[in-house]
């Protein structure tokens, strides 16, 4: 069985592979349980080596893997790489409470296939037991996961190829829900059952994840992102898809860009987020949630939490999860800063080494 949950002995590198970039995390963990950033990079892939979180070249993105932990100067070797989550069959089953684990394991491989649609031959397979059933005190709640393989062996290639050892392949959700739990306590709530919607924002891909007290609770992914806006400045001002990504997040275009180019966009991914959380409210029993968290590069945009949170009717905030830690001085903090809502799985996979 391949670890998607995964046990840790030494430091793990948290390494997010998207559709644009790798963004690479190490933490560490004082005494007084106070995490620190001790490195952290991010380095564009060329185009088209993943598509929609499908890594079509994996030489190419071990490539940039190796660049990117270079520029970190991490000495991690070891590393935890999510799968997104429309890639992975999730499912909690229920087990004898009297097995032991190698017991378990034997059979949950016996009784996987009338879970999983796929040939098990072909899926890469994990479980955790996540303690006692509810409705039965002899029964352990097992959560089954499951995941082709060959996303997870593209995965652990291009890891090898950028000099570093998988040690976990997690699923990107529950990377996301860890990194929640170091942006929650920054929320000011009367009771603690908090219900707050994280709309992570990426190159080409949006995923809206609602959690109720701390639990992913709902996930859900659409095909719009940041990409757009860089086409878009591309086209309007006849630059390469390298330099639009670059007056994206540096400046200097022409003074029409913020009305004309920026605005839409803007409204744009305010609908998106309107139209995420109605089919949240239509799907399930929920009416409202407390907070709007916007995380993903796209969410450093100037302005568009305020708009957000004007159109919903919801406080809305850029997702931070370095806001209480500390910094080694290899880290420069403003740009962590800029990246910190981008930053989001990699912190999660991150913190893999202190499971």
């Amino acid at each position: 069985m391949i670890a998607l949950f995964g046990k840790k002995n030494v430091p793990i590198l948290g390494v997010d592979i998207s559709s644009t970039t790798v963004k690479v995390i190490e933490l560490s963990r004082q005494g007084n349980g106070r995490y620190r950033v001790e490195a952290y990079a991010v380095e564009p892939l060329p185009p088209n080596a993943v598509v929609e979180k499908n890594i079509n070249d994996a030489e190419a993105v071990g490539e940039v893997v190796k660049r990117v932990v270079s520029k970190s100067r991490t000495g991690c070797k070891h590393a935890a790489v999510a799968v997104a989550g429309s890639a992975v069959i999730t499912k909690t089953i229920q087990m004898s409470a009297a097995l032991r684990e190698q017991d378990l394991e034997s059979q949950i491989q016996i009784e996987a296939d009338q879970y999983i649609p796929y040939p098990l031959d072909e899926v890469s397979l994990d479980f955790e037991v996540q303690g006692p059933s509810a409705t039965n005190a002899e029964m352990n709640d097992v959560l089954l996961a499951a995941c082709r393989r060959e996303n997870v062996e593209l995965r652990e290639d291009a890891l090898e190829i950028g000099g570093l050892v998988a040690k976990i392949v997690d699923v990107e959700a529950y990377a996301m829900e860890r990194a929640m739990g170091l942006i929650l306590p920054q929320l000011e709530s009367g009771n603690e059952l908090l219900t707050v919607a994280v709309v992570d924002i990426g190159a080409t891909m949006t995923t809206l994840s609602v959690l109720a007290d701390g639990k992913t609770i709902y996930t859900r992914e659409q095909l719009f992102g940041g990409k757009q806006l860089t086409e878009e400045i591309q086209r309007r001002y006849g630059l390469s898809q390298e330099e639009a990504g670059l007056a994206k997040k540096q400046g200097g275009l022409p003074d029409d860009y913020a009305q004309e180019v920026l605005q839409p966009f803007k409204e744009a991914v305010v609908q998106q987020v309107a139209r995420s959380l109605q089919f949240f409210f239509s799907s399930t029993q929920y009416n409202e949630v407390d907070y709007v968290i916007l995380a993903g590069g796209t969410a450093s945009i100037a302005g568009l939490a305020d708009v957000v949170q004007a159109k919903v009717g919801t406080t809305t905030l850029i997702a931070n999860p370095f806001a209480e830690m500390s910094l080694s001085s290899k880290v420069n903090a403003s740009a962590l800063s800029n990246d910190a809502p981008s930053l989001m799985i990699a912190c999660g996979l991150a913190m893999r080494s202190f499971d």
